[in-house]
């Protein structure tokens, strides 16, 4: 968006006052559906957006759309590139998985999607999900740019805002940038008023796996209602099928829209790049630090070894996700000896009652 003193953003220039006029409501689309059987004050509120918009098409910065009976606004103020188009109006109605490539417009795609839920529903809340605090912060910057919507509308709720002060804030705005933690936790405190969520974006959603903060989000939220819109962005969204299908299944998607770096769409939109490896040296100090700490774990891998819950590895290239089908397969076949599985919970750093 321009920074001249001439360029309005989106909400002030698409702010027309809105109709009292009733609307077609959209059609169902499945078991997951948004617009199942609401109430009839919401019949009247959902939509009143389209009468404004039929009252606006001359305006230039903003593209009108119909599909299903439902007007939805697109903004033409950016380069309008075709697959963002494409997948914005695809997310509006059903949940979807968008993969794009880094720098190809996630956030600008959950941008429009937003927008236009926020229009939809006046006493509607919109929520945006991020994995991390600077991310959180990050993805707020970048979204305000293209939604435009006042920032009086708009909170980001941390660790650091008081448990006490979060329903007024709850209440009171209704964009909301956040880590899926604070979003559990209030949930669970009902301060979160579940039945007004409307549209969920979650950023990073591959991490949408086992008893992650995103998949219990989802879970308490069906258990409330199931008149939300999901919309899931990830760049990688698994390492292998079944990982890609256990997000699908965990953030109840019904469409995937995947590109990649060689997709004719986004061959115009996508730039070379160049990757040099550099491998830098630990240093003196930090060498001294990891023998001390090979040292320390060497003491617990020989007893794991011995009593046959591992195999013996390499500790300089023992990772974390080794650990952790180690961690699985003993679950699943725990050795008869209860001093091997004492070894075990030693050796990943918890109690026995740490599983």
């Amino acid at each position: 968006m321009s920074s001249g003193s001439n360029q309005r953003t989106l909400f002030q220039t698409w702010g027309a006052p809105v109709s009292q006029n009733k609307v077609l409501q959209p059609k169902k689309d499945g078991p997951r559906q948004l617009l199942e059987d609401e109430d009839d004050d919401d019949d009247d509120l959902i939509l009143v957006a389209v009468n404004e918009a039929e009252r606006s098409l001359q305006l230039d910065n903003a593209h009108y759309f119909q599909c299903d009976n439902l007007v939805w606004i697109y903004p033409t103020s950016y380069p309008v590139r075709e697959y963002q188009r494409k997948i914005s109006e695809v997310a509006l109605f059903q949940n979807t998985l968008v993969c794009l490539p880094t720098g190809l417009g996630k956030t600008f795609i959950a941008s429009v999607v937003m927008y236009n839920f926020y229009r939809w529903y006046p006493s509607g809340k919109i929520v945006f999900m991020a994995p991390t605090k600077p991310l959180v912060a990050q993805q707020i910057e970048a979204c305000y740019k293209v939604m435009g919507i006042p920032q009086a509308h708009m909170a980001e709720l941390t660790g650091a805002t008081v448990a006490k002060d979060r329903p007024g804030v709850w209440r009171t705005k209704r964009v909301f940038f956040l880590t899926p933690q604070v979003m559990v936790n209030d949930l669970s405190r009902e301060s979160c008023p579940a039945e007004q969520i409307k549209c969920v974006v979650i950023d990073e959603a591959h991490k949408a796996l086992g008893n992650h903060a995103y998949c219990q989000v989802i879970r308490q939220l069906c258990s409330r209602t199931l008149q939300f819109r999901i919309l899931a962005l990830s760049a990688t969204p698994g390492g292998d099928s079944k990982s890609v299908q256990s997000v699908i299944s965990n953030l109840l998607i019904s469409h995937i829209e995947l590109r990649s770096e060689e997709s004719p769409d986004i061959q115009a939109h996508s730039h070379q790049r160049s990757v040099e490896k550099v491998v830098v040296p630990l240093g003196e100090t930090l060498s001294a630090h990891q023998a001390r700490y090979l040292q320390v774990l060497k003491k617990f891998m020989s007893r794991l070894v011995q009593n046959r819950v591992m195999a013996h590895k390499d500790l300089r290239t023992l990772g974390k996700y080794q650990i952790i089908l180690a961690r699985e397969q003993f679950r699943k076949n725990p050795p008869t000896c209860i001093k091997a599985r004492t070894l075990l919970y030693e050796f990943l750093g918890c109690g026995q009652d740490g599983f």
